[in-house]
């Protein structure tokens, strides 16, 4: 993933990249001083940071502060579409999000990647960028993130519940994992991510099954992927999660009417 960022050195605010990746490519920890915006045009990231693990589905994407350190990977082959921008005292303080693309914000960051590098900051262009910056700031979050815990004990349960998000183990069996007794390993992980370890589960498998829905797999194969045994128990989690039936989600999120919470 390209990190030469001397683009920048240009003097424009925003400076756009395109990049394609291959399915299992991996960019490891690190950090840019300037913010970064990850989008997805096709194929699913996973992003992750110190604190928040990041699934970015196509047609949405991440804001990276600077100085937040990242490991990117592709699930799949992606095709990405990269924003630096100039941070500003306003967006000092900004949290890493994942957010919704609306139709007109893909158009504009589509129509930045082809502006030249010398681009005119007070003509036409700059007019653009400044439309595209207001629409980033008024796109909603998308429900794509768990909080990460910072013990290691519990990193090791986290990091394998998000590689296989179907693992079937129970709260005894990841006690075991951490090296801890159950009744430390319950009070630990809600002291750090603020959810219990079911919960926790529950929204990476949310996030997991989001993605894959995204990525054209029917709901029978995303129900048994993220753990259920059944479609129907899978589509109730999902209804209660979302307030609506997963195939009406994916039909909403097509429309760009957003998604019920």
């Amino acid at each position: 993933m390209k990190k030469n960022e001397d683009v920048l050195s240009l003097g424009r605010p925003v400076v756009a990249l395109r990049d394609e990746y291959p399915a299992g490519f991996v960019d490891a920890m690190h950090s840019h001083d300037y913010i970064q915006i990850l989008y997805a045009s096709s194929g699913v990231m996973a992003v992750r940071t110190r604190d928040v693990s990041f699934v970015v589905p196509p047609q949405r994407a991440v804001w990276l502060p600077a100085g937040v350190e990242h490991e990117v990977a592709c699930r799949g082959p992606v095709s990405l579409r990269t924003l630096y921008l100039e941070p500003t005292p306003e967006q000092a303080s900004a949290q890493c999000r994942v957010f919704e693309v609306s139709d007109l914000l893909r158009a504009l960051i589509l129509e930045v990647l082809a502006f030249p590098a010398f681009y005119d900051p007070d003509g036409r262009e700059g007019a653009i960028i400044s439309l595209l910056l207001g629409e980033i700031a008024r796109m909603p979050n998308a429900p794509y993130q768990v909080i990460m815990p910072t013990d290691h004990r519990l990193l090791r349960v986290c990091n394998a519940i998000l590689a296989n998000p179907s693992d079937p183990r129970d709260l005894d069996d990841w006690a075991k994992v951490a090296g801890m007794g159950r009744r430390t390993l319950t009070r630990s992980f809600k002291q750090e991510t603020g959810m219990g370890l079911a919960v926790w589960r529950q929204q990476v498998r949310l996030m997991e099954a989001l993605s894959l829905l995204a990525a054209g797999a029917s709901i029978t194969q995303v129900a048994f992927e993220v753990g259920y045994d059944s479609t129907s128990g899978f589509a109730s989690m999902f209804r209660r999660a979302f307030g609506t039936a997963p195939s009406q989600y994916l039909d909403a999120a097509r429309r760009g009417d957003g998604h019920s919470r």
